[in-house]
């Protein structure tokens, strides 16, 4: 949780959690703070960053994988292999919650990427796959 909530940082929830629910673990929102932005009956997915309040920044957490606040292929707008959330890299053509997990786990053990041609390394990116996500992804 991050933005303008009483106690930002990691929470941590249980699976099947909703924006509402982890909202409330991190002590709600500030007083003023605008949720209409937030879908807070949408469930939230682990790693995801949810950002509240915060005018200018990407709000993933608002929407569905792909919709037009999200950064990635709806838009145009391609996405950063070193910055994506779960939710985003999910929103790339053939992109699953398991390779998009496999993206951040390979993000995490060696650090960022360097090229987008080393999105070849990650189990599960072969040539074909690797050629569909590449207009999509930056570094």
């Amino acid at each position: 949780m991050a933005g303008k909530v009483r106690r930002p940082g990691l929470v941590r929830a249980k699976p099947g959690s909703r924006v509402a629910d982890v909202l409330a673990m991190a002590g709600g929102a500030l007083p003023g703070v605008d949720l209409t932005t937030l879908n807070l009956a949408r469930p939230v997915t682990d790693g995801e960053q949810i950002l509240v309040g915060v005018s200018g920044a990407p709000q993933p957490s608002g929407t569905q994988p792909g919709s037009p606040t999200t950064p990635g292929t709806a838009t145009g707008e391609p996405v950063n292999l070193n910055t994506a959330t779960l939710a985003q890299l999910e929103s790339l053509p053939g992109v699953g919650p398991v390779l998009a997990q496999r993206i951040l786990d390979w993000r995490t053990e060696h650090g960022r990427f360097t090229s987008v041609d080393e999105l070849q390394e990650v189990t599960g990116v072969g040539t074909k796959k690797f050629e569909s996500l590449k207009p999509h992804v930056h570094v």
